[in-house]
């Protein structure tokens, strides 16, 4: 009696999981939030969507960690696949109790997640690479324990031996990845300025402060953030907020440094003070006055905002520290649309 319930409960759970054809089902990856990416810094955090395209519901079980549903396929431009990441080989080698959940999609019903690829992909080398998700919809090599709740999966060899093991996976589109090389850190902890066909570096010179914005504004308009940023005194924006100041002087060195880090990031996302990297189609240089130590340079900037053209007037404010003028400050004056 106790054979013929395991029959019925095997047959159960052949029909019930994934009714519909898998080719009618649709895996898409996407970067979550994309930014720039260097070797062993930060998560590269991509989001998977999984998308029933079929006339009838779809049920497939997700792992609680991620590592036993999905795998990625990452591989540089001459086809030779990334190494495994060291988690990735630790959670997949021997025995483990791996817990699952059940989904359902109905017709048309999409489910997302985030992942940061860094769990699967060893990406230590600065280069260009294709990432491309494999979903396994019945997890890798499953085998129901007693209770049903979870699995053990045992892996007798290394994972990239075993990633077929199991339900047929589901491949998701592909993805450009570019992994820069490291970033050079200033005193300030700020990336330096660097060529990107070169890498050379870039080093602030002696200009007058005309030729600054000059300078910055046309990097801002090819798109150059780390040209765009060379004269900029990061320390002095940030502390124009009150708010922040206060954080500043409760900081620690370290955490100062984190501080810069990460306004000069929502700066170049435009999460914050949106008009100083808003990028002009055309600009011109009204005014420069300036003595030993301080600097204005008034600019006409235009934008186009759909069949207008917004114009501008940017007043940048500059200090001279040496023989090198940084920007400190700034406001804008709006002057309407033409």
């Amino acid at each position: 009696m106790k054979k013929i319930c395991c029959v019925i409960a095997s047959l159960f759970c052949a029909v019930s999981i994934f009714p519909a054809e898998q080719s009618d089902i649709n895996v898409e990856i996407r970067y979550f939030d994309k930014q720039l990416y260097y070797p062993r810094q930060g998560d590269i955090s991509v989001r998977l969507t999984v998308t029933n395209n079929s006339s009838e519901s779809y049920r497939f079980r997700l792992a609680d960690d991620r590592i036993f549903s999905l795998d990625f396929d990452v591989r540089t431009l001459a086809n030779s696949p990334v190494e495994d990441a060291d988690v990735l080989i630790r959670k997949r080698t021997g025995q483990r109790q791996v817990f699952f959940r059940e989904f359902s999609l109905d017709p048309g019903e999409s489910l997302s997640f985030t992942e940061n690829l860094r769990n699967w992909r060893s990406l230590d080398k600065p280069g260009s690479y294709i990432v491309q998700a494999k979903f396994y919809p019945d997890l890798f090599k499953p085998a129901p324990n007693e209770t049903g709740d979870s699995l053990f999966v045992s892996l007798s060899g290394t994972p990239s031996e075993n990633k077929n093991v199991g339900q047929k996976a589901i491949e998701s589109n592909r993805l450009n990845l570019h992994i820069r090389a490291p970033a050079i850190l200033n005193s300030e902890g700020i990336p330096v300025a660097l060529d990107e066909e070169t890498q050379a570096v870039y080093f602030r010179e002696a200009m007058p402060p005309d030729e600054v914005i000059t300078w910055t504004l046309s990097s801002r308009q090819k798109s150059q953030w780390e040209k765009f940023f060379l004269y900029f005194d990061i320390e002095r924006m940030l502390l124009r907020d009150a708010a922040r100041g206060r954080a500043w002087r409760s900081e620690s060195e370290e955490g100062r440094r984190r501080m810069l880090a990460k306004y000069r990031e929502d700066l170049s996302s435009q999460v914050i003070d949106g008009d100083i990297s808003a990028i002009p189609y055309e600009f011109t240089i009204e005014r420069t006055t300036y003595n030993e130590e301080d600097g204005t340079v008034s600019v006409l900037e235009m934008f186009k905002t759909g069949d207008y053209t917004e114009r501008k007037r940017y007043t940048y404010y500059l200090h001279r520290s040496g023989d090198i003028w940084t920007i400190v400050d700034y406001i804008v004056q709006n002057l309407g649309t033409e």
